[in-house]
């Protein structure tokens, strides 16, 4: 049976994500806006949007997803290799508007431009202003040379993209944000889809319905106040944590 995608405006709610399209994965919904409540409406649904500049909003909810459960992960061979070096800080929340730009700027494979268009950035640094979205910085000499960003809402964080302008950049601020989440008992990152570099860097796969589970559960639960202060996250890479 052919599937149809749902057309979501104004205050039309997001449909389930079980009626998602088999192929391409995951695909859900087309337009709506990016407002904050509407995109954490959709988060909190293991929603989120992807799509290319001259497309219409796209709403996505792949099955499988990948996540990082954070209590099994522990850094790889070379990661560890990697942080040994010692050769960068990293921070959190410190340039989150510096971070998404440098996201949307640097090259991808097998892209033609950026999915983290102009409207893609605003909605973001909406989000960051009222405390829904985070960064991690990794720097150098005060120099930015990579880092993420994403969503939390509750226990539950959502990892959106990442950067390297320096080998191994991109890997200190995963692994920062991972030790960070399981020092503040934050159980999982969504990775969104795997892929080679995040699958080697520990992501696994988990079956949408489960994942929506520990959305739904996560989601309502309550971090301190504190968790998501801007702080250096750099103590975190150093000594038995690695």
């Amino acid at each position: 049976m052919k599937q149809r995608l749902t057309l979501i405006d104004g205050d039309i709610p997001f449909p389930a994500p079980a009626n998602a399209m088999a192929e391409p994965n995951g695909l859900l919904a087309v337009g709506g806006d990016l407002s904050p409540n509407r995109l954490l409406d959709a988060y909190r649904h293991g929603i989120f949007p992807w799509y290319g500049p001259d497309d219409p909003i796209l709403w996505w909810s792949p099955d499988p997803r990948a996540v990082f459960q954070v209590n099994n992960w522990q850094p790889n061979v070379s990661l560890k290799k990697a942080l040994r070096k010692q050769q960068f800080d990293v921070s959190l929340n410190q340039q989150f508007d510096h971070v998404i730009e440098a996201c949307a700027r640097t090259p991808r494979p097998g892209q033609d431009g950026t999915w983290i268009t102009r409207d893609i950035q605003a909605a973001y640094k909406r989000l960051f202003r009222r405390g829904s979205a985070f960064s991690i910085e990794v720097t150098a000499n005060g120099q930015l040379f990579g880092g993420m960003y994403g969503v939390h809402i509750g226990r539950m964080v959502y990892g959106e993209s990442m950067f390297s302008w320096q080998t191994n950049a991109s890997k200190y601020a995963l692994a920062a944000l991972l030790f960070w989440m399981k020092q503040q008992a934050l159980p999982l990152l969504d990775a969104q889809v795997a892929n080679a570099h995040t699958t080697m860097l520990g992501a696994s796969q988990m079956a949408r319905e489960e994942f929506l589970d520990h959305v739904a559960t996560l989601s309502t639960q309550t971090v301190s106040n504190e968790c998501w202060q801007p702080r250096s996250l750099t103590p975190l890479l150093c000594g038995d944590s690695r």
